[in-house]
């Protein structure tokens, strides 16, 4: 199953998707309009019915300290209005220094500032959902071929 991950911005919003392991991260789109909520529920819904979702990740923007920032409310608000109307589970992760990776990858690939800019929404959303997948994601099955401590999904 599938995970989709949601950067909101003020303008624009960047979606990611997990391949169908929940192992790796793309960019998928950028969502803007006054309709985000109702846009966002139909492009999950959409991808809940082909593919099938196990969570939805929103960014959870704040400061570097850790305190909320003049975006954290609307991505909060966001995340709720999601788990109201979608149900998987919509899990805040931490986006802090996620647009600056974003655009660091995006200039190694691109030279020319305007492309990389209509995709830095979806690709910050990318970055978002592959800490989420790398460190915080759903328990995958163990190794078969491993043996002591970790196997059953526990830190080592």
């Amino acid at each position: 199953m599938r995970v989709v991950a949601f950067d909101v911005g003020s303008r624009r919003t960047g979606v990611a998707v997990s391949d169908a392991t929940a192992t790796l991260a793309r960019p998928l789109t950028r969502l803007e309009g006054e309709q985000l909520v109702e846009e966002a529920v139909a492009l999950v819904e959409q991808i809940l019915a082909e593919d099938g979702v196990a969570a939805v990740v929103v960014g959870w923007p704040r400061r570097l300290d850790g305190s909320p920032n003049e975006s954290t409310e609307a991505a909060v608000r966001f995340a709720d209005a999601l788990r109201a109307r979608l149900p998987v589970p919509v899990i805040m992760q931490d986006e802090r220094l996620t647009s600056v990776e974003a655009e660091a990858r995006l200039a190694a690939r691109e030279r020319h500032w305007r492309r990389r800019k209509a995709r830095l929404d979806a690709a910050t959303a990318a970055v978002i959902l592959q800490d989420y997948l790398d460190h915080a994601g759903p328990p995958r099955p163990p190794d078969p071929g491993a043996e002591g401590p970790g196997t059953e999904n526990e830190p080592s």
